[in-house]
């Protein structure tokens, strides 16, 4: 029974080249892939020599099978995942230090939203006659300072 060529299929081949940038590996069916050194390792690799050799059998996923019949392959994602770092503890424990709260309700604190400012039997054609009003008081006070700043025109020239 052949394996099928797909992606996300997983093969074992030989590695045939070891180079810079990857590892060019022999696939079933007289295929040839290539694992870019980025998907050798879950880790950094700087020489990829020293971790992959000719003849070596590796197992590969399949990740890409380009138009042009050329197969991008990778070694790392058949590997288990590596398991995360323990967040280190901080000091004093939870609260930091301090004391445990003592209060009446002291069940899970539930986010709850600030208090919106009241806006009053406005409608929403309203708040944006509004918004749009402030919005061209705050242009047109930008404007006058922008003016001033220039030399507000040609009354400012000294004689």
């Amino acid at each position: 029974m052949a394996l099928q060529l797909e992606v996300g299929a997983i093969l074992e081949g030989k590695i045939t080249g070891v180079k810079k940038f990857g590892a060019f590996v022999a696939l079933p069916e007289g295929k040839t892939g290539m694992v870019h050194i980025s998907e050798v390792s879950n880790s950094f690799i700087e020489d990829l020599s020293t971790v992959l050799t000719e003849g070596q059998t590796v197992k590969v996923k399949v990740m890409n099978i380009g138009e042009d019949g050329k197969i991008a392959l990778s070694i790392k994602r058949t590997l288990p995942p590596e398991p995360r770092p323990a967040r280190p503890a901080r000091q004093g424990g939870a609260n930091g230090g301090r004391p445990p709260r003592q209060n009446r309700n002291d069940g899970p604190r539930v986010w709850q939203p600030k208090a919106q400012q009241p806006q009053g039997d406005l409608s929403f054609e309203d708040m944006m006659a509004k918004f749009k009003s402030q919005s061209e008081e705050k242009i047109s006070d930008l404007k006058r300072v922008t003016e001033n700043r220039r030399g507000g025109g040609y009354s400012r020239r000294r004689g």
